[in-house]
């Protein structure tokens, strides 16, 4: 019989709903239930396509045993960390201030009064791996709070105070600092350096995630700074990336994180924000090493959303999970004409099980080309995983670049044209092959601020690929995307924001990272646009964000408003960690919108948050990487681009190729069709634009810095001279 969690709209929740344990969703029903029975809640906090989140649903919520010990002595709450990170911040704070680590599935035990006492992440239901057993734990929390539960309360109150006190300010005034200079940028570009593996890319040793906000600060570093080095560590990293198999060389996209440190063997799932920033992290790579490699990963990540991720309405996924059911993996099964592989029960699922190959079954998918495949994806007989710490991949391939398709034709005695031809009827025949499979689970929840990231990253691919045959599509998809959210998730006549749609349901008021997120993805879109109206809605987004959470007495801003009780403290996220913080995408929010409109306060805002850290971040710059960036770009001479016209008028084109060639982290574009100005509403809120009209009937180009524009061109050659002097005077200051 299903329990509470049926009535939920989580994908996470209800894949708990048909569990023993009498699961209630986060809120008063269950916190009075606890109340009333005097009982100690028991919190697991996870996502639906968390691997590990499964296993430990298998092994324990799904035993009735075990489900019957947690009815009977606790309160057992279940919390979707994608729907309530103010939730999940909090325990994780206590997790990781008690246990030195953290993650999730996370697995925290209350008192009624929600102040946790005893936490950790996955326990097996057994002792085993040097970790307690959970019907261990259990059984020892249950006990203790019959026997000792004043030394529990007062411990969870000892816990609370201090947790309180580490992460809020005190009552005294604080003390301002002045903006971290330019050697905080170097400073931090060491730290860098220090960690850096130049053999593999990436920092520090396995597992290796990808935090796109440390290449762009490494990128915005050379920028400004003239950094070869900074450079070299953000190219390197991105095309190790590339090359392993972090990322699906069949359907594109990249998967969370490698489990070892040559980027080979990854853990399979993907998620739309690793999608958006990596997308916007090889974008920016393409433009400051002018190698259209990285581009072309950028846009077969995005053919990977567009095809994936996208719903039908135009929002955007969240996720795909890590496993997928086990079928027959040989070459037989695949080469038949059933239209669905034979699917064992879902509990044996596998990570990766949609994703990699057999070597038998890649010699009888490709036949006379299979040696070609087999050396470009380094596919071994007996399985080809440098590393398999749960022994799911014994005999089976994970597909990465071994060898250079010039390797590849010198080794099997063909030609580069010859190679390449085999490899893209390979693509297409491992696709349709895999697509038989049965697929990941997708959980199809539109967040808010992954949106946000998503729009961003499509919005300048449209900008900056001019020439993709693409370009058009990705346009079409921010602009459906956001309109998504303005109808399904903006509460117009609230000023408010939802943070989840899923199912025609709309939930969860909008934390500071949706606002923040979203606005970063409407900048973006009307840089790629010129439509006003994305602009407009950015600015009442930052706006409401300022009302909210903008703290005006210490600078930066908090997670939440502080409104729910349930919530007990109030948090500022600094770590830009697999998402930037929304402090950090707000002040680069701030500064673009001061350098579009002039106004101001936005740079006060900016400025107070930097001054919250003063010369301090210099420290910190590999745990503010994103933070970090932007004290690169205030320091920057902002640029303002201006190309007057439209994509119907003469050199139009030209113009927008060269400045979409050009790397200028600190520059905004703004797209003028002088038709348009007073129409539009643009010339209200940026009357700077009034008088920049087309030159002899030709698309023409404006480079300001600090409001003070080049002569005018129509000339793409000096255009492209203007920008290089842009760039030149920026160096020499620093």
């Amino acid at each position: 019989m299903p329990n509470r969690l049926a009535r939920e709209r989580s994908p996470y929740l209800l894949q708990h709903a048909n569990n023993p344990v009498d699961w209630f969703p986060w809120g008063e029903e269950a916190f009075a239930k606890a109340r009333a029975e005097e009982k100690p809640i028991f919190l697991s906090i996870g996502y639906s396509t968390c691997h590990w989140c499964h296993v430990m649903e298998h092994e324990s919520f799904e035993e009735v045993s075990i489900a019957d010990v947690m009815n009977r002595h606790f309160v057992p709450v279940k919390v979707d960390r994608e729907e309530r990170p103010d939730v999940d911040r909090v325990y994780m704070t206590f997790v990781q201030a008690t246990t030195g680590a953290g993650g999730w599935p996370m697995s925290v035990w209350l008192t009624p009064d929600l102040r946790p006492f005893f936490g950790g992440t996955y326990f097996p239901p057994s002792s085993r791996w040097g970790r307690p057993g959970f019907i261990d734990v259990l059984t020892e929390i249950s006990r203790a709070w019959r026997d000792e539960r004043p030394r529990i309360l007062q411990s969870a109150d000892s816990i609370l105070s201090r947790l309180k006190d580490a992460t809020t300010g005190g009552d005294s005034l604080p003390e301002r600092a002045p903006v971290a200079g330019l050697d905080a940028i170097d400073a931090g570009t060491r730290a860098f350096a220090q960690a850096f593996d130049s053999r593999h890319g990436g920092f520090g040793g396995a597992p290796k995630f990808p935090r796109p906000s440390e290449l762009l600060f490494l990128l915005n570093a050379y920028a400004l700074r003239g950094d070869e080095e900074a450079k070299k560590m953000a190219l390197e990293t991105l095309r190790g990336m590339a090359m392993g198999g972090m990322r699906d060389h069949v359907g594109g996209g990249f998967h969370r994180y490698s489990v070892d440190a040559e980027w080979r063997v990854p853990h399979f799932e993907k998620m739309l924000y690793d999608q958006a920033q990596l997308v916007l992290a090889y974008l920016e790579a393409a433009q400051a090493s002018g190698d259209p490699f990285y581009a072309a990963v950028a846009e077969d990540t995005l053919d990977y959303v567009v095809r994936d991720l996208t719903s039908p309405a135009g929002g955007f996924y969240s996720a795909e999970d890590a496993d997928s059911p086990e079928f027959i993996n040989s070459p037989t099964h695949q080469l038949t004409n059933s239209p669905t592989p034979e699917v064992t029960n879902s509990h044996n699922s596998r990570e990766g099980a949609f994703y990699v190959f057999t070597a038998a079954e890649i010699d009888a998918l490709m036949g006379d080309d299979a040696p070609i495949v087999r050396r470009r994806f380094g596919i071994e007989e007996g399985g080809n995983a440098p590393a398999d710490p749960q022994g799911e991949f014994r005999g089976f391939n994970l597909l990465y670049i071994a060898q250079s398709i010039e390797d590849v034709a010198v080794r099997t005695g063909g030609d580069v044209d010859c190679v390449m031809r085999v490899l893209r009827r390979a693509r297409k025949t491992l696709f349709d092959a895999r697509a038989s499979r049965p697929r990941p689970h997708l959980d199809d929840k539109v967040i808010a601020a992954w949106n946000g990231l998503m729009i961003a990253a499509m919005a300048r691919a449209a900008r900056q690929m001019v020439d993709s045959p693409r370009r058009q599509e990705w346009l079409t998809g921010a602009i459906r995307a956001a309109t998504f959210v303005r109808e399904r998730l903006w509460r117009a006549t609230e000023r408010r924001i939802s943070r989840r749609y899923r199912d025609g349901d709309a939930a969860v008021d909008g934390f500071c990272e949706d606002y923040a997120c979203m606005a970063y993805g409407l900048i973006e879109l009307f840089q790629a646009t010129g439509d006003t109206a994305w602009l407009e809605w950015a600015i009442d987004l930052t706006s409401v964000q300022t009302e909210l959470f903008f703290d005006s007495r210490d600078g930066g801003w908090y997670s939440t408003t502080g409104n729910d009780p349930s919530v007990l403290l109030r948090l500022k996220e600094d770590y830009d960690g697999a998402e930037p913080a929304a402090s950090s995408v707000t002040v680069r929010n701030l500064i673009r919108l001061a350098q579009l409109t002039g106004e101001a306060s936005y740079l006060e805002r900016a400025q107070a948050t930097l001054e919250r850290y003063g010369p301090g971040l210099a420290q910190v710059v590999r745990v503010m990487p994103m933070m970090a960036a932007n004290l690169a770009l205030w320091h920057a001479r902002r640029t303002e681009i201006v190309i007057a016209g439209t994509s119907g008028e003469s050199g139009f084109e030209g113009i927008e190729r060269v400045v979409a060639g050009r790397y200028l982290p600190w520059s905004v574009v703004a797209p003028l069709d002088p038709g348009r100005l007073q129409a539009s509403g643009t010339s209200a809120r940026m009357p700077w634009l009034a008088a920049m009209t087309l030159k002899d009937g030709r698309a023409t180009a404006y480079v300001c810095q600090d409001f003070a524009c080049q002569t005018p061109t129509s000339d793409p050659d000096e255009l492209s001279t203007q920008l290089g002097d842009a760039m030149a005077a920026r160096r020499i200051l620093a």
